[in-house]
């Protein structure tokens, strides 16, 4: 299930296990084989701190000398500068993810003299349950984990300093891991299963999207075209008056909401991109009071600023950092920690988006998504989001687990389709991605 372990559950998971020279002989073996299968032999430095990530490196290093590696081991308030620099490789054991101090400016120097650097549980100085920086963290080649990824894996700045990030085993079994009962995951197909078309079905079995359009209509069109092939049955554009859509396929409807809310096929519904603020305040506030099954994005989002209470009744929303923190607050240093704030407070499913978008709901589960590539960012995205969860929310996926089918499937058709993408390539590329997530292909 990929679970995530904080610190503190980490810690409580080592208790549990017991027999803690084993589990430390265990690790620095792994950690040994780890640099051993990455590099070719070099002149190798340990940092090792007083901890047990020290003891770690220094059971890593003995492997390796072993191996016939010239390998020195040094107490890091031992180490120099200079032993540091003339290091081909240094592995870094100095402090593990429980960091709870910022690292000083001599050890900065110190970790800052290494050529190449592999990081023992998370680099020195990144706080392993938020992904920041505590003072300094130097950029590690390869980071060698254990049991299971912690948030400072997943979140960044942490995510873009680990490297090539090694998740070991070292001998504690998945009944201790399961006794902490954790609610946080790695996102991904291991999490969630796709809904599946019945033999028999047909497009009114599948679903049904509405997407309302306000003047600027390119962001419906993008919602409408990612339900679309999304897999959802039926998918209508609720426009202000008749309009000319190139699109064929696409129902336009030009009615009062009013009168399509008394239609109950239409029970899911996209609120926000392209409305404007003032319109989208109205329709929300109508959707809700009908009952209606809502991903609420964009002006939907800013309509609602500073009052979360408002979005009581949506099922889903997508803020980027900027319209959550119009809403909640600002973000802060624990991204994870603000999106489960959020969740509890607007009693919604909160896609809290960016290159280490976090999923959280309001019972206390979430997800941390790493497949997005860089060239997601970039403008209509969010729409294109926003169109996808609502086709796997009509298809009765429950809204955790299709916020985080949607986010992933989102991030692997953009990496499908490579860089240079724009939004408008987005959705011809999630049936590939929806079939990369099917049951079938793992």
């Amino acid at each position: 299930m990929e679970e995530i372990l904080t610190p503190r559950d980490m810690a409580v998971v080592d208790a549990l296990a017991g027999n803690e020279a084993a589990l430390v002989e265990a690790a620095g073996r792994a950690v040994a084989r780890a640099v051993m299968r990455r590099f070719r032999p070099c002149r190798v430095v340990v940092l090792a701190g007083p901890g047990n990530n020290g003891a770690d490196g220094r059971v890593a290093g003995r492997y390796m000398a072993q191996a016939g590696w010239p390998v020195k081991v040094l107490p890091v308030m031992e180490a120099t500068v200079a032993e540091v620099a003339r290091a081909e490789l240094v592995i870094d054991a100095v402090f593990g993810a429980g960091l709870s101090r910022d690292v000083g400016p001599e050890l900065a120097v110190l970790l800052g003299a290494a050529k190449k650097l592999v990081a023992v549980d998370v680099p020195s100085g990144v706080d392993g349950a938020t992904g920041q920086v505590r003072g300094y963290a130097a950029q590690a080649e390869m980071t060698v984990t254990f049991v299971r990824r912690k948030p400072g894996h997943l979140l960044y700045p942490g995510r873009g300093l680990c490297g090539e990030i090694v998740l070991a085993q070292i001998g504690i079994p998945d009944t201790i891991v399961d006794s902490v009962a954790p609610k946080t995951w790695r996102n991904g197909p291991w999490l969630w299963t796709l809904p599946v078309r019945t033999a028999t079905g047909h497009k009114y079995t599948s679903g049904d999207v509405t997407v309302l359009a306000g003047t600027m209509v390119g962001a419906a069109r993008l919602a409408c075209a990612a339900a679309r092939r999304g897999g959802v049955g039926m998918v209508t554009l609720l426009a202000d008056a008749p309009m000319v859509v190139p699109e064929e396929g696409l129902i336009v409807r030009a009615e009062p909401l009013a009168a399509m809310l008394e239609d109950r096929r239409r029970e899911v519904w996209v609120c926000g991109p392209g409305l404007g603020a003032v319109r989208a305040a109205g329709d929300l506030a109508a959707l809700i009071g009908a009952g209606k099954t809502i991903v609420a994005d964009a002006d939907a989002l800013t309509a609602c600023a500073g009052a979360p209470d408002k979005l009581h009744g949506v099922a889903v929303i997508t803020p980027h950092e900027g319209e959550f923190a119009r809403v909640f607050g600002p973000v802060g240093h624990d991204k994870l920690a603000a999106a489960r704030r959020a969740a509890a407070a607007c009693q919604a499913v909160v896609v809290l988006k960016g290159a280490d978008t976090v999923i959280a709901a309001p019972d206390g589960r979430a997800a941390m998504n790493d497949n997005a590539p860089a060239w997601l960012a970039t403008g209509g995205t969010g729409d294109v989001l926003a169109g996808l969860i609502a086709a796997l929310l009509a298809q009765k996926m429950q809204p955790f687990e299709a916020a985080c089918a949607g986010v992933w499937v989102h991030g692997e058709a953009a990496r499908l389709a490579g860089p240079g993408l724009v939004a408008e390539d987005l959705p011809r590329w999630l049936p590939n991605a929806l079939m990369a997530a099917s049951p079938s292909k793992r």
